[in-house]
């Protein structure tokens, strides 16, 4: 992580705590959100975060009866008090069925008793805050009993073409590429990073370079305020303490099963990426707890907390098996703002006890209080359904929201492209319902829509159809009116489509791509299928004037004050010529690419070594996408699995064409193009044997560290297996072979080293110091080095193995020939 965005990340994380210790020396210079919550009973409780409240009605960028209203909704208040208004529907508490599965006894039992200490700022009330001492106790472990017997199956996940499935995959994450994931993905737009994740050094924008030059007085008198303060996280909670492996792995899959609310949407991860982030997030787990232990309290404990489960009325909120309601409430329209004791203040009886602050307080008094919430359009539903989901901790619409200021290094590209914030932040929501066909807005939510900005790192979220159906109808209300007079192309016609293509040779290519070619360095958004997404009158207005559509945009204008500096086609009527442009990508997959892409495409990017060797990173379908490959001038060439710490293949005759490597960062690996294509032995070339039971998981355990250029230019890899250090230099010789080097350091306690010469189904001996296999590869040791090996059975495979020695045998030069 560079300074400066180490820096933002521990201003973000402090601001609240350093504006409190400032109102302590300034009296009357806190805030209403950072004062002590009045309360039903001795305990502080903190007041419930509701991101939309805390980002912008905390600062007077909503309306209080708005405010009130994400409040109520929010807090779940109409599951008791019932409303008709559609704005107020409940939030509601995640679905508690197969809570014995997934939640941990003791975690239940400290959230029961505290819900604030286990997940400071929740929105779930202490519902047992109002009993006694003496009988809090019982009551919980009651609770607890009840809770434990909701048991359900977990899903089985099915394999498909494209989603492979490993067994039992929520016990194979990986704590790193968890990390990567958390933070790359998306989870960050609402939870907090890790202070010491490592970010990639990225541009700012001007706004945000501006911000940085102005004073607070300069930053609010220009409006800036939204734009430069932190933006708060939604905390997680202790996750150690409350799920397994098992459950937090299949939450993570699919958050919607036990929270339909979708306020936790689904990032669309794969069963391996959900236990990857699952494995770190509970990467301080001690116990390693893989799955939840049965329940097996008594029936009558069990019954006790069923019935409490309806008294306390967490039934209002809360789904289990067993289809327990509470009783009515009094109405929400019946509720007096002013009382004395309420769910808001001064909770008696049976009543919840959020601990809501003053200013949260003010909010929902002003929605209590007033007949309607307020007139409302079709653009305030929009504005109300994004504040309720947090849209706008990712996206922008109408000078609300978007990525925090402190957040925006999280979000990058794929290979760190430097698309500007435009092509590595979500898009803004400004007209969107104008830009979008509506079957194409639909698709945005829907979880097998593939990516339409795979350039990007962050993902956009899947919603069920319930969630979206209501916000595609809503932003195409808002957003579809006063269309009459909006000009509209012509219809499009074959024969303009020659116009067309030469209009995006002229400029179009720059940027973007065309059924997945494009020229070197580009990695724009793909026109194709534009006519199928996009409206054709924004279409117009867009390419007309990109800037007045989309402020901020990277988009240049190619028709300045609304003239075509092609003046030549079609006679420079600039209707005609983006009709054109339209025709052209209506009938892209019948018309050839634009002229440039099409010369590119034509040009030799073969690499051809002739004095030195040339190393390659790239990705091959032989060697994974950690690939390094090798050619050299003798004809002779390899691939390197950096990822997994071995010797891939080797060819001969023709190295690479390397213009997939270095233009098109998206299409398929790279396969050599030479003759003679061999498979190497599988797995690492230095073993870890001290059992079979061991052996797989000691020797998976690799770490590339880099690899080192000698004089000649032939690398020398460098990694780890096990604790043991390798150097691995791997050379053509003007035979045709390719000779390898192994040299290994250190002696790990308790621990055999063995070289693994070959492997194969079959192994058969040419001579007394080589092994060959059944595609013709043939590996040779030197006399003294095979004297000492052995010919072993492991499974279905033939092994050649030799003992290494760090300190009396610690080289090893191996050739192989085919």
């Amino acid at each position: 992580m560079n300074s400066l965005t180490r820096l933002r990340h521990h201003v973000e994380r402090f601001w609240r705590p350093l504006v409190c210790a400032v109102a302590i020396a300034i009296p009357g210079a806190l805030r209403a959100e950072e004062q002590t919550p009045a309360t039903g009973g001795p305990d502080s409780i903190a007041a419930p975060m509701v991101s939309g409240f805390d980002r912008f009605a905390r600062h007077d960028e909503l309306s209080p009866t708005r405010a009130g209203s994400l409040l109520i909704s929010e807090l779940s208040c109409v599951s008791c008090h019932a409303s008709d208004d559609d704005w107020l529907k409940p939030k509601r508490g995640p679905r508690l069925t197969g809570a014995g599965n997934r939640l941990q006894p003791k975690w239940l039992k400290q959230y029961l008793a505290d819900p604030v200490a286990m997940k400071p700022e929740t929105t779930m009330p202490h519902v047992l805050s109002t009993l006694p001492e003496s009988e809090r106790s019982e009551a919980i472990d009651a609770l607890v009993a009840f809770l434990g017997s909701q048991q359900q199956p977990f899903a089985v996940i099915k394999a498909g073409g494209a989603l492979p499935v490993v067994h039992e995959f929520w016990k194979r994450g990986d704590a790193d590429r968890g990390s990567k994931l958390y933070h790359a993905v998306g989870c960050v737009a609402c939870h907090d990073p890790d202070a010491n994740y490592e970010t990639v050094e990225s541009k700012a924008s001007a706004i945000d370079e501006l911000i940085e030059q102005l004073d607070p007085e300069e930053i609010a008198d220009l409006g800036l305020a939204s734009e430069a303060r932190p933006v708060d996280s939604v905390p997680h909670g202790d996750l150690v303490s409350k799920y397994s492996l098992r459950s937090l792995t299949m939450m993570l899959l699919n958050p919607t099963k036990t929270r339909p609310s979708a306020r936790m949407p689904s990032l669309r991860l794969t069963p391996l990426e959900a236990a990857d982030i699952a494995a770190h997030l509970l990467r301080n787990q001690t116990s390693n707890q893989i799955d939840m232990q049965p329940n097996v309290a008594p029936k009558a404990m069990v019954d006790k907390g069923r019935a409490l489960f309806v008294q306390l009325r967490c039934a209002s909120c809360h789904d289990a098996s067993d289809a327990l309601t509470a009783a009515a409430a009094k109405p929400l329209s019946q509720l007096n703002a002013a009382a004395e004791s309420s769910c808001m203040k001064n909770p008696s009886g049976e009543m919840p006890r959020y601990g809501l602050d003053d200013e949260q307080r003010r909010a929902i008094g002003a929605r209590l209080t007033a007949v309607r919430s307020e007139n409302r359009t079709a653009a305030d539903d929009v504005d109300f359904r994004m504040l309720q989901l947090n849209c706008y901790g990712c996206h922008r619409r109408d000078e609300r929201g978007g990525v925090g200021r402190f957040r925006k290094a999280y979000f990058e590209t794929v290979g760190n492209v430097d698309l500007g914030d435009e092509g590595r932040l979500p898009p803004t929501l400004g007209g969107v319902g104008r830009k979008l066909t509506p079957k194409a807005l639909a698709s945005v939510f829907h979880p097998k829509t593939r990516p339409h900005r795979p350039f990007m790192t962050a993902r956009m979220p899947a919603y069920s159809d319930d969630t979206a159906d209501s916000m595609v109808r809503g932003f195409q209300a808002a957003d579809r009116v006063d269309q009459q007079d909006a000009v509209d192309l012509l219809p499009p016609q074959q024969e303009m489509t020659d116009a067309g293509r030469d209009l995006v040779n002229t400029g179009c290519v720059g940027c973007h791509a065309f059924r997945g070619e494009s020229l070197p360095g580009v990695v724009g958004i793909d026109l194709s299928g534009t006519t199928n997404r996009i409206d054709s009158k924004w279409f117009y207005e867009f390419v007309l004037n990109p800037s007045a559509v989309k402020k901020r945009t990277r988009m240049p204008t190619f028709f300045p004050d609304g003239k075509t500096n092609r003046p030549e086609l079609l006679d420079g009527d600039v209707r005609h010529q983006i009709s054109a442009i339209w025709a052209y990508l209506k009938y892209l997959d019948q018309e050839p690419l634009p002229e440039k892409i099409e010369t590119v495409r034509s040009a030799n990017y073969e690499l051809s070594p002739t004095e030195r060797p040339i190393v390659l990173r790239t990705f091959m379908e032989q060697a994974g996408t950690h690939a390094i490959a090798v050619g050299f001038p003798q004809g002779v060439h390899f691939a390197f699995d950096a990822e997994r710490a071995r010797l891939a293949i080797g060819w001969k005759q023709r190295f690479l064409d390397a213009r997939g490597t270095w233009f098109e960062r998206f299409t398929p690996p790279a396969d050599p193009l030479g003759a003679a294509q061999v498979t190497m032995p599988a797995g690492p070339v230095v073993i870890v044997d001290e059992s079979e039971s061991e052996n797989e998981d000691r020797n998976s355990d690799s770490r590339f560290g880099g690899y080192r250029l000698d004089s000649a230019g032939v690398p020398t890899f460098l990694y780890d297996v096990a604790g043991w250090s390798i150097e691995d230099r791997i050379e053509a010789t003007e035979s045709g072979t390719l000779r390898r080097t192994v040299t290994v350091r250190g002696n790990p306690p308790g621990q055999k080293l063995r070289l693994l010469a070959h492997a194969a189904k079959r192994l058969k001996p040419e001579g007394p110091f080589a092994f060959s296999d059944g595609q013709g590869l043939t590996v040779t040791l030197s006399d003294d080095l095979a004297r000492t090996g052995a010919l072993r059975r492991s499974g279905e495979v033939d092994q050649w193995l030799i003992p290494l020695d760090a300190q009396d045998r610690n080289t090893a030069i191996l050739e192989y020939r085919w």
